[in-house]
């Protein structure tokens, strides 16, 4: 009876994998690639399931938001022999090798960052290996730098040299384990990658598949470098000078399932800076308001006119901003810009929309804001960006702060909870780290990628680069990353909070705006603070103008 009953659950078992199989296409390092320059794709809910997550070189003291000490012990690395923020060392044919990740399970790195050694040498004697499955001889190695920077075998934008540092989104999948050493110490890392659910079908990068892929990674790089403009939609736009206080709208035709699939919106002029920050934008979809964040914001320039090309925004140098996120909706769209402040403003909007065909897992994207001024570098505390209940996926955020000293101010890490974990899946190594960049004090320097950049930082920004080695991170500083193949799902909650931690005792200014999709049940803890809005935090006294 016994036997019997085992060969009946090990038939239902094949069974059941065998349709999940086929109801579940094979992930490979192509149909990843493709799905990096899909953004209709992150407006549904991923029909693989996966949870994101990230080793990196966090403290290993931070352990409970209650032990404060260690909570906040800004010691993210690795420098001598006691340091030991890694996983362990082994030992292969009498060479140590430092472990850095150690993943058991279906999965696909989608991130990498590491900074450089030293703040002006973009060099390393460190070598690194990426063994998959077990397998003995690493799919990759070479310098940890080099080959994760562009300059070795995953060309650029995939891998690229950021401020100071290596970044990759290049997809290395995986289907039983993925382990990554170093042959020395390692400094600053961090490694993000999807977690599947098991018996999700995978075909494990081999360096065959690596080449035979290139093509497809060239493409998708000029995808990404030129993002260009949605071409077969439908257009709805309005120009008018819109007064103080006031607000005008684009509606959309109802009726029928659509999405959104671009808007365009631009300002008579931006000689008051502060007018990216008191000009909001509003928009509804079936009869439920999702976004209401100030344009600056939303899209990612910060506070005034300061000009990058991303994949899913752009703004352009002649005051075009641009937003790509598909928002898909059942019925109806409409589309609004407020004008919260004393004086009128002349607007051009433009709303590029197109079908959709809606189903079980499409959700509505949202956008908010959060600002704060002051908020004090004392204490040291975690300020939340947003808390969310529901099913959705987390998509980016843009973060501007006035920072009123010249010394660092972004020693703070991010901590993601996902659906009421205990610890945070993401724990990270600094505020300019999750941004992709390093060494914050001395790279306040304008750079812009497709998932990233720093718009402004100081005096500078694109139309005015910095070409001394000044030391100077005061006044306003917009940091913003989008996401792709490192979008976070999450099935009931999800909760980001950023580090408050300066070198110095003092009131800064904090605004950030937040992206994801969710469900119409989907909600959030921010709240429409049209009063912090016009609260704009000064720049420091003395503070030289551009």
């Amino acid at each position: 009876m016994k036997t019997k009953t085992n060969a009946i659950l090990v038939a239902f078992l094949t069974f059941t994998l065998g349709v999940f199989a086929q109801n579940n296409k094979q992930i490979s390092v192509k149909t990843l690639l493709n799905d990096m320059v899909n953004r209709e794709l992150i407006a549904q809910f991923p029909n693989n399931n996966f949870r994101l997550k990230q080793e990196s070189s966090y403290n290993r003291v931070s352990k409970k938001p209650t032990e404060s000490k260690g909570w906040f012990f800004n010691h993210d690395f690795n420098s001598k022999e006691t340091d030991h923020n890694f996983i362990r060392i082994e030992e292969k044919n009498g060479q140590k090798e430092w472990v850095l990740m150690d993943h058991i399970g279906p999965g696909a790195i989608v991130r990498t960052w590491m900074p450089f050694l030293k703040p002006d040498k973009p060099d390393t004697d460190i070598q690194i290996k990426i063994y998959l499955d077990g397998n003995t001889e690493p799919v990759f190695e070479g310098n940890m730098l080099g080959l994760l920077d562009g300059t070795g075998e995953i060309p650029y934008p995939l891998a690229h040299q950021s401020l100071r540092s290596a970044v990759s989104f290049f997809p290395i999948p995986y289907a039983k384990s993925c382990k990554i050493t170093t042959s020395k110490m390692p400094f600053f890392y961090q490694f993000t990658y999807r977690e599947y659910d098991d018996y999700t079908p995978i075909k494990t990068l081999t360096k065959e598949d690596f080449n035979e892929a290139m093509k497809l990674t060239k493409t998708v790089g000029e995808k990404l470098l030129n993002p260009g403009f949605y071409l077969n939609g439908k257009e709805s736009s309005i120009s008018t000078k819109l007064k103080p206080k006031k607000d005008v709208s684009v509606k959309l035709p109802t009726g029928s399932n659509g999405a959104i699939r671009e808007i365009n919106l631009k300002l008579g002029n931006y000689k008051n800076a502060e007018v990216t920050r008191n000009v909001v934008l509003k928009i509804e979809f079936d009869g439920e308001q999702t976004v209401w964040c100030p344009i600056g914001d939303f899209f990612g320039g910060g506070i005034g006119l300061n000009p990058f090309n991303g994949w899913y925004r752009t703004v352009s140098e002649n005051g075009t901003m641009t937003c790509r996120w598909v928002m898909p909706y059942q019925d109806t769209a409409k589309v609004s810009v407020v004008n919260l402040g004393d004086s009128a403003v002349k607007i051009n909007l433009k709303v590029t929309w197109d079908k959709w065909s809606w189903n079980e897992d499409s959700m509505y994207f949202n956008a908010a804001w959060r600002g704060q001024y002051p908020v004090s570098t004392r204490p040291y505390s975690d300020w939340n960006y947003i808390t969310l209940k529901g099913r959705g996926v987390y998509v980016g955020d843009a973060l501007t702060v006035m920072n009123p000293v010249a010394k660092w101010w972004g020693e703070g890490d991010e901590k993601i909870w996902v659906d009421g974990e205990d610890f945070p899946s993401i724990f990270g190594t600094g505020t300019e780290d999750y941004y992709a960049y390093s060494w914050g004090g001395r790279s306040t320097d304008f750079y812009e990628h497709p998932f990233h950049a720093q718009p402004k930082c100081y005096v500078y920004n694109k139309l005015n680069r910095k070409t001394t080695k000044e030391r100077n991170t005061s006044g306003y500083s917009t940091e913003t990353r989008t996401r792709a193949l490192d979008v976070m799902p999450f099935s009931s909650a999800l909760k980001l909070d950023m580090e408050i931690w300066s070198w110095t005792d003092c009131d800064m200014g904090y605004g950030v705006g937040m992206y994801w999709y969710g469900d119409k049940q989907t909600k959030s803890n921010r709240i429409i603070d049209e009063k912090e809005v016009l609260n704009v935090p000064p720049l420091p006294k003395g503070f030289p103008n551009n």
